[in-house]
């Protein structure tokens, strides 16, 4: 017996002794940060802050030199120096604007959020997440936010972290999420929480990985264009069924909003 979800999730009315008031069915959807609720690379955008909005050649040169989450600690370095302190990178972060659609899929999930525990995977960083999604006024749809470590030091200087070691190939040496989707699931399902669907919103390659182990239940939304998207449809082409999840596409996130609205209709 499950709850009607239409609307705010009024309850379906049974028949039979104590079960007038179902559990209500139980969601977890997944987001990515970058691109996804917001409508640029956050680690880009923090270049804002230093004078001619540009970094110095040799400091973009050596991007390719170590881990991306290396770069970005000395990118942070570099603004430290040029004098860039918290409240300028809390301005920064507050001013990226959420992708499109977004704000109608946060008003959807904050009218049925009995029905969805929301979470989110990002390889950014943990304080310029944080303070984007309180400016959004978002913060506390989210049961837990996974990304990298990040504190001002004593000098004021932002510094960065990487979230943890694992043994993928395919992802970046500091964050793999699946491995990060992977153990919060069992750990959900020790507290005896299991989720009936997994939805996960996402972009990037690094979205890919984790939306790999979906099962045919549950539904990936790519970005449309976006890497996520373009690896699914190539893994599609060369091994037809090994993407279980179901695919849906978006460019605007009214999309996923409208998905999730007539899935709901479809369990009363």
């Amino acid at each position: 017996m499950r709850r009607c979800c239409e609307g705010v999730g009024l309850p379906c009315l049974f028949k039979g002794v104590g079960m007038a008031n179902p559990r209500p069915p139980r969601y977890l959807l997944v987001f990515d940060f970058d691109e996804t609720i917001v409508d640029e690379n956050s680690d880009d955008s923090v270049v804002r802050a230093v004078p001619g909005q540009a970094l110095p050649e040799p400091l973009q040169q050596s991007l390719h030199q170590g881990s991306y989450n290396e770069y970005m600690q000395r990118v942070l370095a570099f603004l430290g120096d040029q004098g860039v302190r918290v409240g300028d990178f809390k301005a920064i972060y507050e001013n990226i604007p959420l992708s499109p659609g977004m704000p109608e899929l946060f008003q959807f999930l904050s009218k049925n959020h009995e029905l969805f525990e929301i979470i989110l995977i990002s390889d950014a960083n943990m304080f310029g997440i944080e303070a984007k999604l309180r400016a959004a006024g978002v913060h506390s749809l989210f049961r837990k936010i996974f990304s990298n470590p990040s504190s001002f030091d004593k000098r004021g200087y932002l510094t960065l972290g990487p979230y943890h070691s694992h043994k993928c190939l395919d992802c970046p040496a500091n964050m793999c999420k699946r491995k990060i989707l992977t153990e919060y699931l069992a750990e959900r399902a020790q507290e005896e929480v299991e989720f009936e669907r997994v939805f996960y919103v996402g972009d990037g390659a690094n979205d890919f990985c984790p939306s790999v182990t979906l099962t045919s239940a549950d539904v990936a939304f790519p970005r449309k264009g976006y890497p996520m998207h373009r690896m699914a449809q190539e893994m599609e082409k060369k091994q037809p069924g090994a993407f279980q999840a179901t695919v849906v596409p978006w460019e605007s996130a009214t999309e996923v909003a409208r998905y999730l609205q007539e899935l709901l209709k479809k369990k009363c």
